[in-house]
């Protein structure tokens, strides 16, 4: 028996008995080939695995219990903070928009102010008629709503100096459902 490589890439096998066959050539897998096969039975496994441990009620009640004692817990932590006057994530983050807002809209005012200081320049150079007293009446309304907007940010940033009531100094977290 004797076996040829032919130019096809195929085998060529010469058998004793004077027959002769062909045999196309084994590839050997490529190591990305093999890392793509080994990484999805990896994760069929983990598959499984994973709806087997759901569908397992032992694992799905203490999943669900453990939902259940991070909530208490995070209600738990917010009723502290409040009783302590400890604002929460939430509270910085309403009043960081407040006072990007209110930022925005003192710029707002100071443009204005600017504008007005131009516009009063020139009408005092021209004339001081009623056009002034209008202008002047306008730059006060102004301000006021900028004394306002300004004494509701003071009041959300630091409320008083008032201690909390005495009934929120000590505060009792209870079981409210039945174990």
């Amino acid at each position: 028996m004797g076996t040829v490589l032919n130019t096809k890439g195929q085998v060529e096998i010469l058998l004793d008995f004077g027959q002769s066959g062909t045999v196309r050539r084994v590839t050997e897998p490529t190591e990305q080939g093999l890392k793509d096969r080994l990484s999805r039975q990896g994760e069929e496994a983990l598959g499984k695995l994973a709806e087997e441990l759901v569908a397992n009620p032992v694992v799905n009640s203490a999943l669900a219990r453990a939902f259940e004692a991070r909530e208490k817990a995070v209600q738990a932590q917010e009723a502290a903070m409040g009783a302590l006057g400890i604002p929460s994530a939430a509270d910085i983050e309403r009043l960081t928009r407040r006072l990007r807002s209110v930022s925005q809209r003192l710029e707002g005012i100071e443009d204005a102010v600017d504008r007005l200081d131009e516009r009063l320049a020139s009408a005092a150079s021209r004339s001081g008629g009623p056009e002034l007293a209008e202008l002047a009446d306008r730059i006060d309304a102004r301000l006021d709503e900028l004394a306002r907007d300004l004494a509701a940010v003071r009041k959300a940033v630091a409320p008083g100096d008032e201690l909390p009531p005495r009934a929120q100094e000590r505060l009792t977290v209870s079981d409210s459902s039945p174990s």
